[in-house]
């Protein structure tokens, strides 16, 4: 453990920045103390800090973990949160549900989605179609019954319209409105929407996909009718744990077109300009908006490409200044086709990719190192006193027959070795339970 004299000089030298400076320093003597978390160290390691940083900071920190502030306690329930990547409920899977839309697709190589049904097919033999509506979650309904989280977040990752006005960008993504209990199948609390696919027929075909979320009432964030309703969080309410608030921002570099932006009345997504410390700022200004005590802040981004395990600077400098200036606890990162490294920062989660969770790509080739198949459910459990991290698991699934499927022990054998060559760097580790589920260590 490091002195904790230069620890609190480092602090106290350190110019406090953003919307939640308290959030930062508490995350300084987090990372520093180690057991300071615990009992009597954190608490004077608290004061301490508190002391030296001034005011405005010790009132930040005694809303945070004071039981007679607001009528919260370090007592307070930890919170579990299901966070997986992309759910990609259109094209193929939207034809094997009980409502399929119109097949046609304006793609280059296939111009109906019928055509992914059969390649998946060709490889893994026939689909019971029409399947029900829970048929896709397969396995993972039975994880998510045992295991009830507090609130599950996806990554939806299509349109969800009759709209007839195709993108012209490659590939185009969807679904009927009336598959739509396909995901309030799976008890899906929020979904996530500032991605590459949800504009995919058009802004009308976005609009359609809102209000029938809504009718769902699914919350959505990162996509809106304008700007105010794309950048706004979905706020889900958690009784006496307090909330979990979710931010959904998409990047450019996940192949968002920049013209997909919401602006003033025009419908559209939430597309970060840049991941410049001005966008931190930004940010840190819409959270400090709506935080409340005990609240639980998820930035969810669609950001980087779809293979490959490098997690470039730019994408950990900015999550770690979200966690640092913004006030964001959990960092949730989607877009890659293959989970990436997993880290800890200011004991605080960073998911930079989470991998796909649904899709329907069976039967393509190209990229088989990375078994594309093999998808992780995430298991994070927060204390809503700290908004720091108690503990990750992970639940390996494989998508066979447009389903999700348990792993062999083999597979799962494969995923361990993945996440701890990639999370070596940043920190962390993963064990295998007898069970196949992954339990996230870290330093």
């Amino acid at each position: 453990m490091r002195s904790m004299t230069r620890v609190f000089r480092r602090v106290s030298e350190r110019p406090i920045l953003g919307a939640h400076p308290a959030r930062k320093v508490r995350g300084e003597v987090s990372a520093a103390c180690g057991a300071a978390r615990r009992g009597f160290l954190r608490l004077s390691c608290l004061a301490t800090l508190a002391a030296l940083a001034g005011p405005r900071v010790g009132r930040a920190l005694s809303e945070r973990s004071d039981p007679e502030v607001g009528g919260r306690s370090e007592e307070i329930e930890p919170v579990t949160l299901f966070l997986c990547g992309d759910v990609m409920t259109g094209r193929g899977i939207d034809q094997v549900l009980p409502h399929p839309g119109d097949p046609r697709i304006c793609e280059p190589y296939i111009t109906s989605a019928l055509g992914y049904v059969a390649l998946a097919e060709q490889l893994t033999g026939p689909i019971p179609k029409p399947v029900d509506f829970a048929y896709i979650w397969g396995d993972a309904l039975e994880e998510l019954a045992h295991r009830s989280p507090d609130v599950r977040i996806i990554n939806l990752e299509t349109s969800v319209t009759t709209s007839e006005d195709c993108a012209d960008k490659g590939i185009s993504y969807r679904m009927s409105p009336q598959n739509v209990p396909c995901l309030t199948a799976a008890d899906i609390d929020c979904c996530v929407l500032a991605n590459n696919h949800v504009l995919d027929w058009g802004r009308a075909g976005l609009v359609e996909t809102l209000s029938t979320l809504r009718a769902a009432k699914l919350k959505t964030a990162g996509a809106g009718r304008d700007i105010l309703e794309a950048e706004a969080p979905a706020i889900l309410e958690l009784g006496g744990k307090g909330r979990v608030v979710v931010f959904s921002f998409g990047s450019v570099t996940s192949g968002i077109p920049r013209h997909w932006a919401a602006a003033g009345n025009r419908p559209g997504v939430n597309l970060l300009k840049d991941l410049s410390s001005r966008t931190v700022r930004r940010i840190a200004r819409q959270v400090q908006a709506v935080r409340r005590p005990d609240d639980i802040v998820v930035a969810s981004i669609h950001w980087g490409s779809n293979w490959g395990y490098e997690i470039p600077g730019k994408q950990r400098g900015f999550a770690h200044q979200l966690i640092d200036q913004a006030g964001v606890d959990i960092i949730h990162g989607h877009s890659s086709h293959h989970p990436k490294g997993l880290e800890v920062y200011q004991e605080r989660p960073i998911i930079y990719g989470c991998g796909d969770f649904l899709d329907d790509y069976e039967g393509i080739s190209g990229y088989e190192e990375y078994r594309d198949d093999l998808v992780l459910m995430y298991f994070l459990t927060m204390a809503p006193a700290t908004g720091t991290l108690v503990g990750c698991e992970m639940r390996p699934l494989q998508i066979r027959n447009f389903r999700l499927n348990h792993v062999s022990r083999q597979d799962a054998h494969w995923l361990r070795d993945i996440l701890n060559r990639e999370g070596k760097g940043l920190g962390t580790g993963v064990t295998l339970g007898d069970d196949n589920t992954l339990r996230l260590v870290w330093r």
